[in-house]
């Protein structure tokens, strides 16, 4: 039978620590960075429990945990118990009431407004502190500012990359509202960069928005590409997703893909540089028509579809930039509305690849003639 777990006062484990106990903190990182209980050391909850002796090498010795409000400290202190530390305790009312009853705490090691901002990731032991800071320092290109841009560029900026430069050509029209979030009534007419820059920085002021009111053309791809972590297509003509694609394999930059139409949309990652990986080429090696290709604005969309699918495009940029889970390289992930299914098909690099293959001779950026695009 397990022993239970004696619960300690903060001036209890006060006392006990000024004697020789060793107190533990047992947040995540990006918890303790708002400071800690003086003289605390700091591991996870679930680090320590997996291997303890890495930190605490004698069972015997008097170990004090401390977590937040007290539950992690009171299970993870059980869970030492069970692998034969002795005298282990929790404190009662964790870090909160440790502050509260006027104990003293270290200084924080993070800017107070940046722990509130991103308190939610901070939490999470595959993001952290660390993994915050990798996103603030990342850089993601976002090729269009419309349906699919819209939802990408606001939940990259909420969640803290530090530089997104937003490239689009276009003016915001009225017919755009339905489904474009990032553009509002008073915009329409104005330069779509122009008015996402405005929406973006008022949501998060501390992300860098680099607006270049331009199309991508073979003349100017690769410079406005060139020293980003992350790219994502968010283009709705084939022109410029070959174009995109063709730039990121030369570069070896991650493409994440988006497209959308009627009630259906799809998403990939394009990385033949990746193990397993390819490019869009490889699934479409050349672009259709511009006769079979759909006419813009007559071919509709759901407007909610391209949120969607731009919030698929958006985590997998978080994924790629934090090196998190599995990502969609060398899988088209296609999403039907209306039978609300989801359905994965496995993508393999073309030996013959006209742009990522064995024998590619050439790799010259080529200007097809613009045509709408369809998944």
């Amino acid at each position: 039978m397990n022993a239970i777990v004696v619960e300690l006062s903060p001036d209890q484990a006060r006392e006990r620590q000024q004697s020789g106990a060793t107190l533990v903190d047992v947040r995540e990182d990006g918890e303790r960075a708002a400071g800690m209980a003086e003289g605390a050391s700091g591991v996870s909850r679930s680090q320590l429990e997996a291997n303890p002796s890495a930190w605490l090498s004698d069972p015997a010795a008097e170990i004090l945990l401390i977590c937040a409000a007290g539950a992690r400290s009171l299970q993870c202190a059980k869970a030492l118990q069970s692998k034969g530390y002795s005298h282990v305790f929790s404190v009662s009312g964790g870090t909160t009431r440790w502050k509260l009853e006027g104990f003293p705490m270290s200084a924080p090691t993070a800017d107070a407004a940046f722990l509130e901002r991103y308190s939610r990731h901070l939490k999470l032991q595959e993001v952290g502190l660390i993994g915050q800071r990798k996103l603030g320092a990342a850089r993601v290109a976002l090729i269009g500012a419309g349906g699919l841009g819209s939802p990408v560029a606001l939940y990259l900026t909420a969640a803290g990359v530090g530089r997104i430069t937003l490239i689009d050509d276009d003016l915001v029209d009225l017919s755009n509202l339905q489904r474009q979030v990032l553009h509002r009534s008073v915009d329409v007419g104005a330069p779509k960069v122009e008015s996402g820059q405005r929406t973006l920085q008022a949501l998060n002021p501390d992300v860098l928005i680099d607006a270049k009111q331009t199309r991508l053309l073979a003349s100017n791809v690769e410079e406005l590409l060139r020293g980003h972590d992350v790219v994502i297509d968010g283009s709705d003509n084939f022109s410029t997703r070959y174009l995109v694609n063709d730039a990121c394999v030369r570069l070896g930059i991650p493409l994440v893909y988006g497209a959308v139409q009627g009630f259906d949309g799809q998403v990939s990652v394009f990385w033949p540089a990746h193990e397993g990986g390819s490019c869009y080429r490889c699934l479409f090696p050349e672009p259709p028509s511009a006769a079979l290709a759909p006419n813009c604005a007559e071919a509709g969309v759901l407007g909610v579809l391209p949120g969607v699918i731009g919030m698929l495009q958006a985590v997998e940029a978080i994924k790629l930039i934090l090196a998190l889970g599995n990502s969609l390289s060398g899988t088209l992930l296609q999403f039907d509305a209306l039978g609300m299914r989801f359905n994965r098909m496995k993508l393999m690099r073309d030996p013959a690849c006209p742009r990522c293959g064995d024998n590619v001779t050439s790799d010259d950026y080529v200007d097809i003639p613009a045509a709408c695009a369809s998944p």
